[in-house]
Formats: structure tokens, C-alpha cells, sequence
């Protein structure tokens, strides 16, 4: 087991944190690189290459500031970004994501997004569910929802990895969680110092099959003892571990030395420091993602810089949002070069909005009424705004959006009826994907 440490990064809540990576080896049934790759697949759940690339952005991102400038309200509220307009007639977004506006076309605005617990938590971006008044083991990521319903696409690629800075108990950065799923669902982690856990390190192809064969006659054993039928299932998760383990397929994946330098450079390059001002801004991890789901992975996560700006609000913008323009606006049109368009779904969002009111601080604080999100690909329709905030930007006005819809409509990009599909909590009672909600009918 390898613990790698990191820098300091604090939030508004006052936690001190550190980033930490623990990869496991190839273990004798414990928790370690075999359980997290589970490779069950349900019956009638219909196999497909489709996926998620979710795009969290830690902090609750000032939603009037990016895409719903508010022009005709007071100074203390308006800001001081300008609108510009995109390709899109009738859409104007922040003056300082010029490359997204020259590709509305190929996406959506919602500017509604209501329901958020209000919570440095990155946990509804992740689930689509509140925190609160959870099942026993809580609820799932939607990367350990597929990663239990459609399994592994191929033996050497997790269908569920999380590129997010995994920051001890920063909840908001987290990649997500299995829940009541079980740790053969967790997101798997590839990074840093870690990535060479993922080659043989001089143990011969022969060796590893004497290892394995040592293995399953422990499990053999443990299995004929075992009344919990904790056992079930082990065998395969070793078959994934082990597909890692003989192939190259996850390691070219990640390494984004294997790509057209033409590409990195479009990319472009961030900040990978994680400070008290903000957290890392990993551009090759957009990179990355389209290089996993086009390996096979079903869903993959990534946090992008810190936007918890109580104040500064807008030094810190004019920091970030060309960067998050640059990976953003690098990954859409590669995945239309690449023909992944109608089966990749992105998503970008954070927890909550920020308010109306600029305080006096230069900031703008939590706001858990209204926020927003863009989305792209996934065969849904593009160029267009989904609802409305009133004059300040602080209430939804049009057609307010519920994180579940937005999980709903993902679902079904995914080929998945959320209407009648169902997972099993711990007392084997069968759980809905969402909460009652339905794809939002304006993308579909």
C-alpha cells in the first residue's frame, strides 16, 4: 500500500486537508486493487461504449459571473465581467470564456439548477441525491452505478476512474463514492508516483500465474469457510486486477506523452499546485478523461482549481476561467474530431451558486437557491439555454432544473431507463436511480 502526500489547501469550513493516493496491490482478498474493479454485469441492461465525463468544480462557482450575466441590475450585484456574444444567437456569456462561446453550437446552458443542500460537498454532483436522509451505506456515484449495472467494457480499463484530487475528508473534491454498492465499485485512481503500481515492477508473466494460482487456492478456502458471501464475486474482480496488470491498454491511456503534440498543445497546461488560494488546475486530466472513456471507460471524474471566492471574486476569475475555457472548450472538439460526440456525455458544475450581492470583500458567498451548468455531447441538443434566474440572479424564474433531471438525463444518454432500472441497496431492497425525476425534455 503506497500513501502519497500533498500540499495544504483549506476551505471556507476551516478543515485542513492533505491529498493523499493509496493504491493496492494485487492482494489475497483483501481491499485492495481486485475489489475495486468489479466486473458484474445485469441482465437486460444494454451493453454500449457510452460515457460520462463529469467536470466538478469545488467551491460552488459564481453562476452570474460565467454564464447568466446580470447587465441591467446594480453594480454591488452585476460584477465587472461583460457579456460577449457566442455562436449562438440570442446566447451571451463572461467576456473571459471567448473559446466556449465560439462553440455554443455544441453546447447547453442551464441556468436554473435548484435543490442544492447548500453543502461543501461534492456529493449531489456525484449522485444526483442530497446527503441527507440516505440508505444504509449510502448512495452511489453514478461511476459505481455503471461500473455494478454495464461493468467493465474491457478487462484492462475501470469503468469507473476518478482523476479528482482525493483530499482526506475534502469532501467536495472527492471523485466519489460506491455507497451501499460496496468498495468493488469505488472509483479506481490513477495517479501520480502511483501509476507505477500498474506495471509488473520485474515479476515475469510466469511468476504472476504461480501468484495466482497461490491466491485462488486461499480463496478456495476462505470460500468454503466463508457464511457472508463476502467471497461471491472475487473471482472476478482478480480477473480484472489481473487484465490491468498483463496489459498496457490503461497505462497508454494515461500517458499523454503518446499523444499528437498538436492536441496537448490545444490543452494547454495548469497549475498543479494545491494551495490555501486555490486548488490544482490539472489541464491534462481533460486530456486524460477523453483518452479513458475512448479506452472504455464508462465514467470519469475530475475537479478543476478551487471556487469558493468569499473574496476576490473576480481576480480569481480572471485567473481560472480562461483555463477552465481552454480544457473545456479542447475537450468538446476533440470528442467531434474523434466521433465520440453522439456517445460521450460531459457535464460541468459545481455544488451551489454564490450570491447576488458582492460583499465587502470583493466575494460573493455561498448560494444554495440557484446555480448552473454546461453540458455537451452525448447526442443531446445543443446550442440552447435552459431556464432563468429573475434581474439579481438569485431565484429561478424558468423552468427550474433538479439535479436529479440532470442525472436522469445522463442515465439515459447511457441507454438506461431510470424509470424502471434498479439497484439493490444492503437489505436487498431495489433502489431507483433517481428520485422520481425525468430526463429534461429540451436535451433529449
Amino acid at each position: 500500500m503506497l500513501t502519497i502526500y500533498g500540499q495544504r489547501s483549506r476551505f471556507c469550513d476551516g478543515i485542513s486537508r492533505r491529498n493523499f493516493l493509496k493504491i493496492g496491490a494485487l492482494g489475497l482478498g483483501g481491499f485492495a486493487l481486485p475489489q475495486l474493479l468489479e466486473a458484474e454485469t445485469h441482465a437486460g441492461i444494454r451493453r454500449s461504449q457510452k460515457a460520462v465525463i463529469m467536470i466538478f468544480l469545488p467551491g460552488g462557482p459564481s453562476h452570474q459571473d460565467m454564464f447568466d450575466l446580470k447587465m441591467d441590475a446594480p453594480a454591488e450585484i452585476r460584477g465587472e465581467f461583460k457579456p460577449i456574444k457566442t455562436n449562438v444567437s440570442g446566447i451571451d456569456i463572461c467576456e473571459h470564456l471567448p473559446l466556449i462561446a465560439r462553440k455554443m453550437d455544441k453546447m447547453a446552458i442551464i441556468r436554473s439548477i435548484v435543490g442544492a443542500d447548500g453543502d461543501h460537498d461534492a456529493f449531489q454532483c456525484l449522485t444526483g441525491r442530497s446527503v441527507r436522509n440516505q440508505p444504509p451505506g449510502g448512495w452511489p456515484a453514478m461511476g459505481s452505478v455503471l461500473s455494478k449495472l454495464q461493468g467493465p467494457i474491457n478487462k484492462a480499463i475501470p469503468p469507473f476512474v476518478g482523476l479528482s484530487p482525493k483530499m482526506g475528508e475534502m469532501r467536495w473534491a472527492d471523485a466519489g463514492k460506491p455507497g451501499f454498492l460496496g468498495v468493488p465499485h469505488a472509483p479506481f485512481r490513477p495517479q501520480g508516483a502511483g501509476k507505477s503500481d500498474l506495471v509488473l515492477n520485474g515479476v515475469t508473466l510466469d511468476r504472476l500465474s504461480d501468484r495466482r494460482a497461490l491466491l485462488a487456492s486461499f480463496d478456495r478456502f476462505r470460500r468454503d469457510v466463508d457464511t457472508t458471501g463476502m467471497m461471491e464475486g472475487l473471482d472476478v474482480f482478480n480477473e480484472q486486477a489481473l487484465g490491468m496488470l498483463t496489459s498496457s491498454q490503461l497505462l497508454d491511456a494515461l500517458d499523454i506523452g503518446k499523444e499528437d503534440p498538436n492536441v496537448r498543445a490545444r490543452y494547454g497546461k495548469g497549475d498543479p499546485k494545491n494551495r490555501d488560494d486555490g486548488g490544482p488546475k490539472l489541464m491534462e486530466h481533460f486530456l486524460i478523461a477523453r483518452r479513458l472513456v475512448e479506452a472504455g471507460s464508462r465514467c470519469v471524474t475530475l475537479a478543476f482549481s478551487r471556487w469558493d471566492h468569499h473574496g476576490d471574486n473576480f481576480g480569481a476569475l480572471r485567473q481560472d476561467l480562461p483555463l477552465l475555457d481552454q480544457g473545456v472548450s479542447a475537450l468538446v472538439e476533440d470528442l467531434h474530431q474523434r466521433g465520440l460526440d453522439k456517445d460521450v456525455s460531459v457535464i460541468v458544475w459545481g455544488e451551489f451558486g454564490r450570491t447576488p450581492t458582492i460583499n465587502k470583500d470583493g466575494g460573493r458567498d455561498h448560494w444554495p437557491r440557484v446555480s448552473c451548468a454546461l453540458l455537451a455531447g452525448g447526442g443531446m441538443k445543443m446550442g440552447q439555454v435552459i431556464g432563468a434566474t429573475d434581474r439579481l440572479g438569485g431565484e429561478a424564474t424558468e423552468r427550474p432544473v433538479y439535479f436529479g433531471e440532470v442525472f436522469a438525463t445522463l442515465y439515459n444518454n447511457l441507454g438506461i431507463d431510470t424509470s424502471k432500472t434498479t439497484v439493490k441497496d444492503l437489505t436487498g431492497r431495489p433502489q431507483f436511480l433517481v428520485d422520481g425525476h425525468q430526463p429534461i425534455r429540451e436535451l433529449i
